[in-house]
């Protein structure tokens, strides 16, 4: 197991890109058990000041200097930083000539797992941040510790034994947050495959929701990913186990010769009946929202019928796995159904952003082509005239893997417009653009359309969408600009 850190013996992390929604959540959690933060980031944003005011040291920008200024408020232990942190980065520099002792963001998040009894880790190509978010509104429900309002759970000290410790890859609205600090012993985490970040999680109970091509960047191929999600699986604690879906293709070798206790979910390919799985589903059905209600099946047990708050069918397959987990924890029948019933999704997650010109506007961080399906899917079940997609492709090494098959996808909208790709860590070499799917898209008769900025394309739409329309701004770079420009959030 890693052991950079011990809750027991508090010490000095500076944070290198501290402002991260990853890295902010990790900070927090070290500020509230004692020990020294400091950090630093391009500029101050909301998630900074927040930081601050728990009692963090953050510079800006980023310079060598900061890491001199750090340990002169006390010598530096460790220090973090990301794979968005280059080895040029100045204070990544400084922190190697001066010989200290430095980690990645999930070597930290590993320790930190590390400290909890009941580890939760939540993998796969996608549904991670959606279930790891059901799971953590299952625990905050629990057996009725804490009271919900319209803002949110109320949270005091009294009762923040009984809290469990979140961190999640976006906004969870219940928390208000991306991280929450209990002192329970339940600790919930994604852990995210790209760049074998999970390889450093050791939990008591590991969930695989989903195994497929990604991150080519990294990854050779998807025998290299099945066999990274095979590792993950052989690292859970003696007494814990592995939920996986059994709709991954050979699942069962992924957990082959681990000696873990292994829990399948899923549901019948038809869609109206029970699986064969642990934690499967009936009496399935979809309202005019496009969210579904099943009756939850646990090792033949039946639970209470339940309503989800979230649209897609998908949600089906992310609840059965956050059941599995949380009826292994012992959790409560009244509980898991409660939550689930409460949860009403997280930020950028088929997310009602407002109207505009009379249409409906979501906003949904899909990025991959089976995302970008499942959010389309769903919204084929609201009712809409016309389904508009905004896309902006992430990574020209995604765009260049998946072009075909985002073209595939998209056709099935009625119209769809391209924006620039989102380059996050890579840099235009790649001979792939946007513009690429929208010449598949244009020869398969759809209509189709690209532009090279976001004003562009809101003027567009300001022509094009009509009342009753359903518009997707869809991606997981900045395309949620467009989204608050047109509603004017």
């Amino acid at each position: 197991m890693s052991k950079h850190i011990s809750f027991k013996n508090p010490c000095h992390v500076h944070f290198i890109g501290i402002g991260g929604i990853s890295m902010s959540g990790l900070a927090e959690i070290l500020l509230d058990r004692g020990f020294t933060v400091t950090g630093s980031d391009r500029s101050e944003t909301e998630l900074t000041t927040h930081l601050t005011e728990l009692g963090a040291h953050i510079f800006y920008p980023q310079a060598a200097e900061n890491i001199d200024k750090a340990n002169e408020i006390s010598k530096i232990d460790v220090v973090v930083y990301t794979a968005a942190i280059h080895p040029d980065n100045p204070e990544f520099v400084r922190t190697n000539d001066l010989g200290l002792k430095i980690i990645r963001r999930a070597e930290l998040l590993g320790s930190i797992m590390d400290e909890y009894p009941l580890a939760i880790a939540v993998a796969g190509t996608h549904g991670k941040t959606t279930t790891t978010s059901m799971i953590s509104e299952i625990f905050l429900a629990k057996d009725g510790n804490l009271e919900k309002t319209e803002n949110g759970y109320v949270f005091s000290d009294k009762n923040k034994d009984k809290v469990p410790t979140v961190t999640v890859g976006g906004i969870l609205p219940a928390i208000n947050s991306n991280v929450l600090v209990g002192s329970s012993e339940t600790f919930i985490a994604e852990a995210c495959e790209y760049q074998n970040s999970f390889l450093e999680f050791y939990p008591e109970y590991a969930l695989v929701l989903n195994v497929e091509e990604d991150h080519l960047d990294f990854f050779k191929d998807i025998n290299d990913i099945r066999n990274s999600f095979h590792t993950y699986c052989s690292h859970v604690r003696e007494d814990g186990a592995v939920i996986i879906s059994d709709k991954i293709p050979e699942y069962k070798a992924l957990t082959e010769g681990i000696n873990r206790k292994v829990i399948t979910f899923g549901i019948s390919a038809e869609g109206n009946g029970p699986d064969d799985a642990d934690s499967t589903a009936k009496d399935i059905s979809v309202n005019e929202k496009g969210c579904y209600s099943f009756t939850p099946i646990y090792k033949g047990e039946e639970l209470p019928h339940v309503t989800l708050h979230v649209p897609g069918r998908h949600n089906i397959l992310n609840a059965l796995a956050a059941i599995a987990v949380c009826k292994e924890a012992g959790v409560s029948n009244e509980s898991i159904i409660r939550g689930l019933s409460d949860f009403s999704g997280t930020h950028r997650r088929f997310e009602y952003r407002g109207t505009f010109n009379g249409a409906t506007v979501i906003d949904d961080y899909a990025h991959h082509p089976t995302e970008m399906a499942a959010t389309i899917s769903a919204a084929k079940n609201v009712k809409h005239n016309k389904l508009i997609v905004v896309f902006q492709p992430h990574t020209y090494t995604r765009l260049r893997a998946f072009l075909q098959q985002f073209a595939d996808v998209l056709s099935e909208a009625d119209t769809v417009v391209l924006a620039p790709v989102y380059a996050a860590r890579e840099k235009d070499v790649y001979g792939v653009h946007s513009t690429d799917i929208r010449n598949i898209l244009v020869k398969k008769g759809c209509d189709a359309y690209a532009f090279d900025s976001f004003s562009e394309i809101e003027e567009f739409l300001s022509k094009k969408v009509a009342d009753g329309d359903l518009l997707i701004t869809m991606g997981a770079g900045d395309v949620v600009t467009v989204a608050n420009d047109i509603t004017k959030q």
